[in-house]
């Protein structure tokens, strides 16, 4: 059977419902209004594996409504319209039967695909609930936040991590057939974060890693199981930072291949389409900068593009940007600079700025020389005349260096028929 262990014991009712007893507990905020089946539209924020989708699920059997649900990352606005439409077909204004349309990820969606469910929550064609791991203050835009009410569920605590294993060795049919001591569970809660799905996914693996119908699970055992097999992208974790590593090095090495390759694994692990463009924003600059200067202008117009549009269709321009970005020439000249420019500053502090080049908008201050010996540049032969702009204590310092590609080798010739003698182009 290849569906996972969460999966399996994913509960179905709200007596098997694990955690979140403020919401679904006896007193609950939630409870009350499940059991009589008037859900609002609601958005349901936590973090991953605390049971948003479960507890979604829940509502819709409990309530006895049409349970539709789309995915943002997969998901696009004729989605969006299609399912609206088939729900208007099976519910409507005049019953509290409405149906349920459920959308996970909901942060992902754009402003856009936001914009395309307001008319059909506000009209009652269908109840809302949105899962999301963001803060919905700033993810959702305000005229649908302010139809939907707010749900925060929390990382599952000690017991009930616990009692999810439990739950899992005595409801699931494949580990009732194993013979599974948990001696020690300190290191499986620890690697979980408060995450159930997580839990159960490392619970899981470390069962079928062992191959025999007695199984021991200790501290140890897990650790060693864990680091060796265990493949996951955690967007906070190690390796969301050594993935997108992977992908900025593939651009800056020249190769769309690994380039498309590792941001597909940012796409498919659910990476923040607007984190993707950003690093693909300083790799512009960082790694390629005046080499083609076009390549600022197309990274900023991805992350305008696509913060716009969302997912999926984002996915298409972060990959023509990707392209673009690893057959562009390539530079760290502008970055170079600014890293000696800087480490100078540190170096030598607050220098003044020389009396020629200091602004004099008063008359006492043109007196004392501010301003005094400026040569204006427009007045004098192709706009140039050769003057100091450093401070007198790291005159002729050079910090840029024109890269070895065709378009900054146009850059030294200009600087060399200026500077040559003051900075050595």
């Amino acid at each position: 059977m290849n569906e996972p262990l969460a999966e399996r014991i994913r509960p179905k009712t709200l007596d098997d419902y694990i955690s979140q007893k403020h919401l679904i507990g006896p007193t609950g905020s939630l409870t009350q209004q499940i059991k009589n089946g008037i859900i609002p539209s609601l958005i349901l924020w936590g973090p991953p594996g605390t049971g948003k989708t479960t507890l979604a699920n829940i509502i819709a059997n409990e309530s006895g409504r049409p349970f539709y649900t789309l995915s943002a990352i997969s998901s696009g606005v004729k989605d969006v319209r299609e399912v609206i439409e088939k729900a208007k077909q099976s519910g409507g204004l005049f019953t509290t039967k409405n149906p349920i349309l459920f959308i996970d990820e909901i942060h992902r969606f754009s402003k856009a695909q936001q914009d395309s469910l307001l008319a059909a929550v506000e009209k009652g064609w269908v109840t809302l609930i949105g899962a999301t791991t963001e803060n919905p203050s700033f993810e959702v835009i305000p005229a649908l936040l302010s139809r939907c009410q707010v749900y925060i569920l929390n990382p599952f605590n000690k017991e009930d991590l616990e009692n999810l294993l439990h739950r899992a060795l005595i409801k699931d049919t494949l580990l009732a057939k194993k013979n599974v001591e948990l001696k020690e569970t300190e290191a499986l809660l620890r690697l979980s974060g408060g995450d159930g799905r997580k839990l159960l996914n490392i619970f899981e693996l470390i069962i079928n890693a062992d191959g025999s119908d007695h199984i021991v699970i200790t501290n140890d055992i897990v650790q060693q199981r864990v680091q060796k097999n265990t493949v996951l992208y955690d967007k906070t974790g190690e390796q969301h930072y050594d993935i997108v590593s992977a992908f900025i090095k593939s651009i800056r090495g020249s190769d769309p291949n690994g380039a498309v390759y590792w941001l597909a694994r940012m796409i498919e692990g659910g990476e923040d389409v607007k984190f993707i463009a950003r690093r693909m924003l300083i790799a512009a600059s960082e790694d390629i900068g005046n080499a083609n200067p076009t390549a600022l202008i197309m990274a900023n117009n991805t992350f305008q593009a696509v913060t716009t549009i969302g997912y999926p269709e984002a996915r298409i321009i972060l990959s023509q940007c990707a392209v673009y970005l690893a057959t562009s020439p390539k530079s760290n000249a502008s970055y170079m600079a600014i890293n000696e420019a800087i480490q100078k500053v540190r170096q030598t502090g607050d220098l003044s700025v020389p009396l020629h080049l200091r602004n004099a908008p008063t008359k006492l201050m043109k007196d004392i020389g501010y301003g005094k010996d400026y040569q204006y540049s427009h007045n004098y032969e192709n706009n140039f005349v050769d003057q100091e702009f450093l401070p007198d204590e790291i005159k002729n310092t050079k910090f840029f260096e024109p890269g070895n590609n065709q378009r900054e080798f146009a850059l030294r010739e200009f600087l060399k028929n200026r500077w040559k003698d003051k900075y050595n182009y």
